[in-house]
């Protein structure tokens, strides 16, 4: 069984969420669209759509290649829970696993509402024209939306013992956490100071998986594309002020 991952190759975007858990993993896979281009992504859907067969909507999607045939699966949330059944890196019992994919569609919520604090009226808008918008949708989300989900997430963390949300090893919403908190540090650093001392199993989390070896060295590569401001977390410094 091979892998390809397709995302767009200028951004972290939602298809981080899918490479840190391989990288954690050790699940080899192909960044299609960084060894090739934007082009090469647009024209992969394009053949997908008119196949006849289900296709994905947008990506990330992941492409699972087992000699002749091939299963492509969408929707990050998706894909962490397809790979973790697959690889039977799932706790073994059914009640938690459910628990935990729940707890990755929250972030799933989390990352939606980070996008439209800088983008509140629409995708299709530049920021600069929705800046007034995006001030009262920053400051709703830094003063109420990040502790709110924050305190779910840090109850979820003192269910079991460790600083992983299974008790024995970390999961894909461990990986999930860790680059949610990383994007809110990098888009809201102000706030995030602020909260660092409320929330210390989060911190104790994203902690322990920037230290697995496979985050480690994805980190520390090339292939660890740099926050910008194209991508879901952006960094504008008006959009964190008290």
């Amino acid at each position: 069984m091979s892998y390809d991952l397709w995302y767009w190759p200028g951004i972290q975007g939602r298809g981080e969420f899918v490479r840190l858990f391989m990288e954690a993993a050790g699940i080899p896979y192909r960044d299609r669209a960084r060894q090739g281009d934007a082009q090469a992504l647009v024209e992969d859907m394009e053949a997908r759509e008119k196949s006849g067969a289900f296709a994905p909507y947008a990506p990330p999607y992941l492409v699972a290649k087992d000699g002749a045939d091939e299963f492509a699966i969408a929707q990050a949330a998706h894909i962490l829970a397809w790979l973790t059944d697959r690889h039977d890196l799932g706790s073994g019992d059914p009640q938690t696993d459910l628990h935990l994919i729940q707890l990755q569609l929250t972030i799933t919520d989390v990352v939606a509402e980070a996008h439209d604090t800088h983008h509140p009226l629409g995708g299709g808008l530049y920021y600069e024209d929705q800046k007034h918008a995006a001030a009262t949708r920053a400051k709703g989300f830094r003063e109420d939306r990040i502790p709110k989900y924050f305190d779910h997430f840090e109850a979820a963390l003192g269910v079991n013992p460790g600083a992983f949300f299974r008790a024995d090893r970390f999961g894909h919403v461990d990986t999930s956490l860790f680059q949610l908190v990383e994007g809110l540090r990098y888009a809201f650093p102000r706030r995030m100071a602020e909260l660092a001392a409320d929330y210390p199993r989060i911190c104790a989390c994203r902690d322990e998986v920037a230290e697995l070896p496979g985050i480690a060295a994805y980190l520390n590569s090339d292939r660890r594309i740099p926050f910008n401001e194209d991508g879901i977390f952006r960094h504008y410094p008006e959009l964190d002020a008290p």
